[in-house]
């Protein structure tokens, strides 16, 4: 396990990453109350928050990009295992340093995250979202700088915050077309249908009857909520996830395409060179 802090003016950056054969368990705790948002890579580690007499859990963070309130009470307990290691940026700030921060960044804190501004309890629970393919991609970059030195750090600047911006921009618009939390409910279970079945994925009437909703309802809120057309967010989870099975030794080219639902190498090859920049059989 690695964890990795840098102080970038008032906001500490928190970079944590772990893998392991067997379950293990990475915790964590602020030494002071604070606001953060953190932003979860590929892993899908299990999240559990612990607090006084309270304990919320999140199955699935593959994606996620949550924003929260905590004190020191608060304990963020990761359960790392073979296939779910920990990928996660968090970028937070004290409360103290709010009326601090450069660039009305203390404003929006308030303006959008008003509630942990103003914290009721030891841990309050903001707005959160899957990431968007631009809020991915800054993610990935994170976890793979190739720079050294100064040029790393002013890299890692100015990625944090690129991330930051996209995370509020995304925010607003979620504000614009709040979605109830039922509905909610129904899409992320869409989303989790997608995600458990890359290799045969039901079609577009299938997936609406499974969640009760209409197809056209389906395509314009999975949108809204995970900021990608249906099958454009199925082909991104599947390239991300033969990326990670190709990195990690877990499987050749071929058997990587084949498991996510490519029965074409060559349209496999092609989709991941649009998306990453170069083709699988480049991974080193």
């Amino acid at each position: 396990m690695t964890r990795d802090v840098i102080h970038i003016n008032d906001f500490i950056i928190l970079i944590e990453t772990a893998a392991s054969i067997k379950t293990t368990i990475d915790s964590c705790f602020f030494d002071e109350p604070i606001i953060a948002v953190a932003f979860y890579g590929s892993g899908n580690v299990n999240l559990d928050v612990k607090y006084p007499n309270h304990l919320k859990s999140f199955a699935y963070t593959k994606g996620l990009a949550l924003s929260f309130f905590a004190n020191e009470n608060v304990e963020f307990i990761h359960s790392v295992s073979k296939n779910k290691p920990l990928q996660c940026i968090v970028i937070a700030t004290a409360i103290r340093h709010l009326d601090k921060l450069p660039n009305q960044e203390g404003e929006l804190f308030s303006e959008l995250l008003n509630q942990l501004v103003n914290p009721k309890d030891h841990y309050v629970e903001g707005p959160h979202f899957f990431m968007t393919p631009e809020m991915h991609h800054i993610t990935d970059s994170l976890f793979n700088i190739k720079y050294e030195g100064k040029a790393k750090m002013m890299f890692f600047r100015s990625q944090i915050t690129a991330l930051l911006s996209h995370f509020f921009g995304q925010l607003a618009l979620n504000h614009s077309k709040d979605i109830a939390s039922v509905d909610r409910e129904r899409l992320y279970l869409a989303r989790d249908i997608l995600s458990n079945n890359l290799d045969d994925p039901p079609s577009l009437t299938e997936l609406s009857k499974a969640i009760g909703f209409n197809t056209t309802k389906l395509k314009r809120e999975f949108k809204t909520v995970f900021g990608l057309p249906v099958f454009k967010y199925l082909q991104e989870q599947r390239l991300s996830q033969a990326y990670e099975m190709i990195s990690q030794k877990k499987a050749t080219v071929q058997e990587a395409a084949w498991h996510v639902g490519y029965d074409s190498l060559s349209s496999f090859s092609n989709a991941f060179a649009k998306k990453f920049g170069f083709r699988p059989s480049q991974i080193k």
